[in-house]
């Protein structure tokens, strides 16, 4: 970890799904995370490395889900079973409070919006690869929902295109800690250059940028 550094001109961070249906009491999917939620710290951790990368000027993408609207899905093929349920629950709906952002992530005048992803992938069918290219982003954190879906594919994606991946362990959560073990200690590994607390995550930006 003595080695971890991120240059602000080549370094984006990811914010996955920052939504209330996910992120607020009230939330649809909320009481499924809660409790990793609040054993890891998960909105504090957020909230500090938000507060971290603006200071190091480091890029702010936000990476949204799919916002159900009427008749998402009915005419699919292979809808798949995360998108039969948000069919159902009408996970993040468009219009509705559940489906706009955690007040705490609020896009700024200079972060970039991604096209939102139908699936898991926050590559897979938007402009996601093409903005990093754009700005020169050659790393990337990963902060947000959930640790073994859309944080995990969304990184793998990104390592396939040559991404240096970082991911956060305690600035996401899952429904159980079996799928947050999953994603950190059995699948992480195999695709992440570098699996970091929030702590050292921020004692690297502030040393970088210091420097």
């Amino acid at each position: 970890m003595a080695d971890l550094s991120y240059c602000a001109e080549r370094t984006g961070l990811l914010l996955i799904d920052p939504y209330n249906d996910f992120l607020s009491d009230g939330g649809k999917i909320f009481p499924m995370v809660k409790e990793i939620a609040e054993d890891v710290g998960l909105l504090d951790h957020m909230r500090a490395i938000v507060a971290a990368t603006r200071r190091a000027r480091v890029q702010v993408l936000h990476v949204p889900h799919r916002r159900w609207r009427p008749g998402d899905y009915e005419n699919w093929n292979h809808p798949n079973p995360t998108q039969r349920r948000i069919q159902q629950r009408h996970t993040f709906e468009e219009g509705t409070w559940g489906g706009q952002w955690h007040p705490d992530f609020l896009p700024s005048a200079d972060d970039i919006i991604i096209k939102e992803h139908w699936a898991q992938s926050g590559f897979a069918n938007t402009d996601l690869d093409f903005q990093l290219k754009q700005q020169g982003i050659t790393h990337v954190i990963l902060i947000g929902l959930l640790a073994n879906t859309c944080v995990e594919c969304t990184g793998r994606f990104a390592m396939e295109l040559g991404y240096h991946v970082t991911l956060v362990r305690d600035a996401t959560a899952a429904f159980t800690r079996e799928m947050m073990r999953a994603a950190h200690e059995l699948n992480g590994p195999t695709f992440a250059h570098e699996i970091v607390t929030t702590a050292e995550l921020i004692a690297a930006l502030e040393a970088t940028h210091g420097a």
